[in-house]
């Protein structure tokens, strides 16, 4: 069968998208795979990495307010769809999937307009745009939180998976995952990341920390970001913050690792990360984006935060105390003894929805 796969512009939307491509392959190995991204999105450097092939668009996002932006945007959306429609014509997939972003509302849109088996997934538990628009034209909408429901007015096509991440974040242990770190072996380790793009302000907080406390009882692996990493380092260079013990990096490719190697987590609140916790049953700092639309970020921590396994600071009350203090909070909580592997994983019920077994 022929599969057509879209979403892009963060990684909350692109990792998702390639667990399912990975899960279709696994159940199908002559399955014929292609994303459809954005000319200037993430997923041109993560989907061929993954070792898919990908068909750019030419499509821009929506401000939500009249701008000049806007009416280039709708021209080009004109634009991604003619496209679009030639690629599904020229490709001919058998089904349709839509993980988010922009680029995937012209390719989900019009593969439903020609009677096309479609699916869409909400990692978010308020639903984006996007989404919303494409609830009515979906075969199925895919949920990652029941609490996304009520945000949607067609009923008929909700089902309830969780959030598609990678199968090692349930099977790896913390002490396999400890030994791809060898100098946090036997050390207190605090994982920092601020999401694919990084986190300017999460990164001050952490100059900050380590500005105030030389050293804080515990270590950091630190991700900056790649388009940040080098700023960081000047910036430490400059204030004679040596780090040692610390490692710094501008990107974490093996995230399952590091996750289940830590002992504490520091980051965004993106819904791929919530779903990434969870699974490795790690106490998290939580400091979500301000500026993301309907502050989607803020609503996903706080459903963490009601289960006693994580700490919600919101961006305008951060600073080097208050994460210390919520760090030292999360060294002391013991996570359960054994965690609990569900019996069937989000990704697998996601591609069964898509009929295959």
């Amino acid at each position: 069968m022929r599969y057509i796969i879209s979403g892009g512009g963060t990684g909350g939307h692109i990792y998702p998208a390639i667990a399912i491509a990975d899960e279709i392959k696994k159940r199908d190995p002559e399955a014929d795979i292609l994303f459809i991204g954005a000319r200037s999105g993430l997923e041109c450097q993560l989907v061929p990495a993954a070792g898919y092939r990908i068909q750019t668009i030419t499509v821009s996002y929506l401000k939500r307010k009249l701008s000049f932006h806007n009416v280039k945007s709708a021209k080009m959306l004109i634009q991604g769809l003619i496209q679009v429609k030639k690629l599904i014509e020229d490709f001919r997939p058998h089904r349709v999937i839509g993980t988010g972003g922009y680029v995937s509302a012209p390719v989900v849109y019009v593969a439903a307009r020609k009677g096309i088996y479609t699916l869409i997934h909400e990692q978010n538990a308020y639903p984006g745009l996007t989404n919303r628009f494409l609830n009515k034209h979906a075969s199925v909408v895919a949920l990652s939180f029941q609490e996304a429901a009520k945000h949607f007015k067609r009923k008929d096509n909700l089902a309830l998976t969780g959030n598609p991440i990678r199968s090692a974040y349930y099977t790896l242990n913390k002490e396999k995952a400890r030994s791809y770190f060898p100098e946090f072996q036997h050390d207190k380790m605090v994982l920092i990341s601020g999401g694919s793009g990084g986190s300017t302000l999460i990164n001050e907080a952490v100059i900050a920390l380590l500005q105030k406390y030389e050293f804080p009882g515990y270590y950091l692996y630190w991700s900056t970001g790649k388009l940040h990493y080098e700023l960081i380092a000047r910036i430490l260079k400059e204030k004679g913050i040596e780090a040692v013990g610390h490692r710094i990096v501008p990107y974490i490719d093996e995230m399952p690792e590091a996750l289940l190697a830590c002992d504490v987590m520091v980051g965004s609140a993106g819904a791929i990360t919530i779903a990434e916790v969870q699974a490795a049953q790690r106490y998290a700092i939580l400091i979500p984006k301000a500026y993301t639309a309907d502050n989607h970020q803020e609503k996903n921590a706080r459903m963490l935060e009601k289960t006693g396994m994580a700490t919600v600071i919101p961006e305008k009350e951060i600073s080097p105390e208050k994460l210390h203090q919520a760090i030292i909070k999360g060294l002391s909580i013991k996570g359960p003894e054994k965690r609990e592997i569900p019996s069937k994983l989000p990704v697998e019920m996601i591609v069964e929805k898509l009929g295959i077994q």
